[in-house]
């Protein structure tokens, strides 16, 4: 599978500006890295491991940051994880059919810009956190962990508003959870693609695109973006994502056009 190179330059831009806007507001880009692969390429497999891959890329770092600065601890991460984890492995080993593959694609973008949304209201600083039974870091760890391995994100993007809405914890403690639970479930994806016989990366493209989000994921994880807040970026981010999630679950999926 070979791009025209100026297909993949344009690709590899798309991919560095989502790493950069993305990564600095404690996201990989999953969703974006999704929504822009189904424009160029046809192979669903394909599709579902580079946006793995390059997920895994841009959280790395920033998990690394916000343990570094201890705004991330192990043991309140892991009930999240620990459920996280096997479902999406499992998600990732299912081999489905094309068409189902993208109804739910489309359905998770859609869902993704919803989200992203959400998270632009009531951004307060001093909020009253709340406490919840264990088990519901269980459920929605495994819930989240199921649809990230289904698609081909980390799942993050729907944990975020989820815990900001229910005042599970300070903003940045939740950026760093989300962080952390996009690179696991990113891992046992990947995991679960091998697992299903489902993993395709086309070596040049894959590689290039690694680069992209490696250099913009640094980028954004160290400056801080001054013409444009994080509301800002959510919102058009989230413009984007839910034009081509329609796009994909009417045309691709439904095939209504």
């Amino acid at each position: 599978m070979l791009l025209p190179i100026n297909e993949l330059a344009l690709l590899c831009f798309g991919f560095f500006i989502i790493a950069t806007l993305y990564s600095s507001v404690g996201f990989g880009g999953g969703s974006s890295y999704l929504a822009l692969l189904t424009l160029f390429l046809t192979s669903f497999f394909a599709i579902r491991s580079i946006a793995l891959v390059c997920n895994l890329v841009v959280v790395s770092g920033s998990t690394f940051l916000y343990f570094k600065n201890h705004h991330a601890k192990i043991k309140e991460f892991l009930p999240f994880v620990v459920a996280s984890i096997p479902l999406a492995f499992l998600g990732a080993s299912f081999r489905l059919e094309e068409h189902i593959f993208f109804i739910i694609l489309g359905s998770a973008l859609i869902l993704s810009a919803i989200s992203l949304v959400v998270q632009t209201f009531n951004l307060k600083t001093n909020v009253e956190t709340k406490t919840y039974p264990s088990y519901l870091s269980y459920v929605l760890g495994a819930g989240i962990g199921l649809l990230s391995g289904l698609v081909g994100i980390g799942g993050g993007i729907f944990l975020a508003p989820i815990l900001n809405h229910l005042k599970w914890d300070k903003a940045i403690k939740i950026a760093a959870l989300a962080s952390f639970f996009i690179l696991v479930n990113s891992v046992s994806g990947l995991f679960g693609l091998v697992a299903g016989n489902a993993l395709s990366l086309p070596w040049r493209e894959t590689i290039c695109l690694v680069i992209a989000v490696l250099l913009g994921g640094q980028l954004g994880i160290r400056i801080s973006l001054k013409k444009l807040s994080a509301k800002g970026i959510k919102r058009i981010t989230a413009l984007l994502v839910l034009v081509v999630g329609v796009r994909v679950l009417l045309v691709n999926g439904l095939g209504i056009f």
